[in-house]
């Protein structure tokens, strides 16, 4: 019986954890529950994890939070080949590289802050000056993105990696919420998207519009 649990479903950033482990063909149970309904409030989760948020990780005594250290943890315990995982620490230093950009420009400082002022108009208030500033800064860099995809098929020269798994999750939410995506990336995110582990990972993330069941059976 597999001894991991992914707890969150629903978002850009519960999907990462999900994809990663489809792609690792690992066995592991999805607790799906989702932020701001309560459920990561209640006190059996909240020992668990006192940040109360989503997504988070059990792996027998392993307890871990935030997403991109959840898939940095699945990656470098049980890889597969099927996700490049760098040896040297040049090639672990290009990675953090574009792990770091993508989390911290696209994902914190684009489009959250748009979630923020659009979704979570309710507790952070409603500025259409704030969203259309924080897409104007995502464009910037889609435009860098671009730039390097056009020559590129991976965001890292040895194949299919952490960072294309983080920017597809990023694309994916930045069409949600009706961002143009140059053409370049746009052709990139629909090639990554047709891998197996993606599909399936989806039905996982979003039983409510695949009616999947959030459950991994990789």
């Amino acid at each position: 019986m597999s001894t991991i649990r992914i707890w969150g479903a629903g978002t850009p950033r519960s999907l990462r954890p999900i994809w990663l482990a489809e792609e690792l063909g690992l066995k592991y149970e999805v607790m799906p529950i989702g932020p701001r309904t309560g459920e990561t409030q209640t006190p059996e989760y909240t020992r668990m994890n006192r940040k109360q948020k989503i997504p988070f990780l059990v792996d027998g005594d392993i307890r871990l939070s935030e997403s991109v250290a959840i898939c940095r943890y699945l990656l470098g315990t049980y890889p597969n080949g099927e996700v490049y995982l760098p040896a040297t620490a040049e090639a672990k230093a290009k990675e953090d590289e574009w792990c770091c950009y993508i989390f911290g420009e696209l994902d914190e400082t684009s489009l959250y802050v748009m979630r923020r002022h659009s979704d979570l108009a309710d507790i952070y208030g409603a500025s259409e000056v704030v969203i259309a500033s924080a897409a104007g800064y995502l464009k910037r860099h889609l435009d860098v993105l671009a730039q390097h995809l056009a020559n590129h098929e991976h965001l890292m020269a040895q194949g299919f990696s952490l960072p294309d798994l983080l920017l597809v999750s990023c694309l994916d939410w930045a069409l949600f919420y009706g961002v143009e995506l140059p053409p370049v990336v746009a052709q990139y995110r629909d090639r990554i998207a047709q891998r197996a582990a993606y599909e399936r990972a989806m039905q996982i993330n979003y039983p409510d519009l695949f009616g999947g069941v959030a459950n991994g059976t990789a």
